[in-house]
């Protein structure tokens, strides 16, 4: 059998590749067997997230115990705020919703077809494959879950390698509440995920980058499979001319450092009037060390999660300035000692440097002033549609100039993150940010098939209009509204 070796920061996993596949595979022909039997009602759906609910409520010390781990440090504060609160409301904003969601919807019949019923049948896709990112390894891999068992599928989950504690103890957890043929999870490196993809899934949902999200959509166009993606990019956190740089600073600082910007709706660079500019830096980095008084030993900042992207944030800084940019960061230097980055905040930054090419994933914030409002919404359009955009303003005209000239996933205005806390908010991105989206009703219907249903009461207009065709076919035809047609035809 072959083996391979992943690195983790510290932790090297030994991985059983083909002992991996043959249980994805067993596991697979398991729950496409079950999907293939009536679909869950009401009543076992909501048992199903109850009992996901409490399992996961009573072990989340040990859920965050062991996320920390893997990253080297993490505060259990930020897995609580960031990720098992929004999970909880998730799974009972669902709960409470699922009857609504469930009924039948009726839709309009024309009069031409009356009398009739028509109406949209919300049912299971079937076997729903979930694949979920290291960064935020609980939410991103439970919050789809919740939408898929929500709509009645069966759910086969691989959570990130990259994670090992985390994703081992995740599969342990719910092993011991749900039968594999309901919703199992699959454990492997780069090549189980790879042919995770390849399965003829009814729906697969990826969250990652932009590059590995290409490659999840070829594999996927195999079988045909239907792909929700969830990608990144760089968010803009634009700030316009009335606002105040404090205010801002405070907010930026928040959703730039939780996690160590390793967040994919991170505001990623900072856009401000000219004049502002440094104004703002050092706005950022005094909220930085207000919030964090220390870095290295500081158990509420976490860790880079491996060496690798540890390596790439150090050299991205230094390549900036090298090339002219000026650094400000926290006074604190020692960081480095935990593999933890200090808040970094970089003026100027030149257009082709890694920082402004690539999606940071870090606590580097660059700033970029701008001449005037257009200016700064042309820049935002001139790059990839991004997966989050903040705007600071208390103008009404700013902020609809941003809101209707620009597109992006999802918005947060005066603030960062909050959009993608609303329950009753979909979750996704555009153009290269990902494609579709979940959350609440948004992902109840993205893993559901809207089946369309007509039924014929009484009398079915299509029983005039086929053959024998005679004058009372082209009456009807004259009836439905083309008359010319209906004077050419010669009978």
């Amino acid at each position: 059998m072959m083996s391979s070796t992943t690195d983790h920061g510290n932790l090297a996993v030994s991985e059983n590749v083909d002992l991996n596949l043959s249980e994805m595979r067993r596991l697979y022909d398991v729950q496409r067997a079950a999907a293939a039997i009536t679909p869950p009602d009401l009543q076992s759906r909501l048992e199903s997230l109850r009992r996901l609910a409490s399992t996961l409520g009573r072990n989340s010390p040990a859920i965050a115990e062991a996320i920390s781990e893997d990253f080297g440090n993490r505060s259990p504060y930020e897995t609580f705020l960031l990720e098992l609160v929004p999970v909880q409301n998730a799974i009972r904003h669902a709960r409470q919703h699922l009857s609504k969601w469930m009924r039948p919807e009726r839709r309009f019949v024309a009069t031409t077809f009356k009398p009739a019923k028509a109406w949209i049948q919300y049912q299971p896709l079937g076997v729903v494959g979930i694949i979920s990112p290291w960064n935020y390894p609980f939410s991103l891999a439970v919050l789809p879950v919740v939408d898929a068992l929500a709509a009645g599928n069966r759910v086969l989950l691989k959570p990130p390698e990259l994670t090992p504690r985390f994703s081992s103890l995740l599969k342990q957890l719910l092993a011991e509440i749900f039968p594999e043929a309901e919703l199992a999870v699959v454990l492997g490196g780069p090549k189980v995920a790879e042919e995770f993809c390849r399965l003829p899934l009814d729906s697969l949902a990826f969250t990652g980058s932009t590059a590995i999200g290409r490659r999840v959509m070829a594999l996927a166009a195999e079988n045909l499979t239907p792909v929700t993606l969830e990608l990144g990019g760089k968010s803009p956190a634009l700030v316009c001319p009335d606002y105040d740089i404090r205010a801002a600073a405070r907010d930026i600082a928040f959703g730039k450092l939780a996690n160590s910007g390793q967040t994919c709706i991170a505001p990623d660079y900072a856009l401000v009037p000219e004049a502002l500019v440094r104004d703002l830096g050092k706005a950022v980095v005094a909220e930085a060390e207000r919030l964090y008084p220390s870095i290295a030993t500081n158990p509420n900042y976490a860790s880079i999660v491996s060496d690798r992207h540890y390596d790439r944030l150090r050299g991205a800084i230094e390549e900036a300035r090298a090339n002219g940019a000026e650094v400000l960061s926290h006074s604190d230097q020692t960081a480095g000692v935990e593999r933890k980055i200090e808040p970094t905040v970089v003026l100027h930054p030149p257009p082709e440097c890694v920082l402004m090419r690539e999606e940071i994933f870090g606590p580097v914030l660059p700033v970029i002033g701008y001449k005037t409002l257009n200016d700064a919404i042309a820049f935002i359009n001139a790059r990839e549609r991004p997966l989050a955009l903040y705007c600071m303003t208390q103008k009404r005209e700013y902020r609809e100039a941003v809101l209707q000239r620009t597109i992006s996933g999802g918005v947060t205005i005066n603030g960062t993150f909050l959009h993608n806390a609303q329950e009753d908010l979909p979750f996704g991105g555009v153009g290269k940010s990902g494609i579709g989206a979940y959350h609440g009703i948004v992902g109840f219907r993205r893993f559901s098939h809207a089946r369309a249903i007509h039924q014929v009461r009484v009398l079915n207009v299509l029983h005039f209009l086929s053959p024998p065709y005679t004058w009372i076919s082209r009456q009807v035809i004259r009836w439905l509204g083309s008359r010319r047609a209906a004077d050419s035809i010669r009978t």
